[in-house]
């Protein structure tokens, strides 16, 4: 039995189970760690360069990570160049994910 999914603005359910999360991101941080909101996105600060896709690939690795999943159960969806990202937890892994870890960095 999965835990309900939080109520965190950054965090948005689907229909087919899967969940979306909003992120601004601020690379080349000294560490990789969430920081607080920012216009209802998860803030996370990056310890990757965006260079070459490094900080998206960092970003999906440290989140995939935080919720105890594997990495191919988070896809970036929207944001390859921007610091405002969207990512996707597929269905299959969601029910699984440890979703609190997000809202104890806030």
């Amino acid at each position: 039995m999965s835990a309900p999914l939080p109520a965190l603005p950054f965090l948005h359910a689907q229909k087919d189970g899967s969940v979306l999360i909003d992120v601004q991101v601020m690379p080349n941080a000294t560490k990789t760690q969430a920081q607080g909101l920012h216009d209802s996105a998860l803030r996370v600060r990056l310890h990757a360069p965006p260079v070459d896709g490094q900080a998206n690939l960092a970003l999906q690795a440290w989140l995939a990570e935080t919720l105890g999943l594997p990495k191919s159960a988070v896809e970036l969806l929207r944001g390859r160049t921007s610091r405002r990202k969207q990512l996707r937890v597929t269905a299959g892994h969601a029910a699984q994910a440890a979703w609190h870890r997000l809202g104890e960095e806030n």
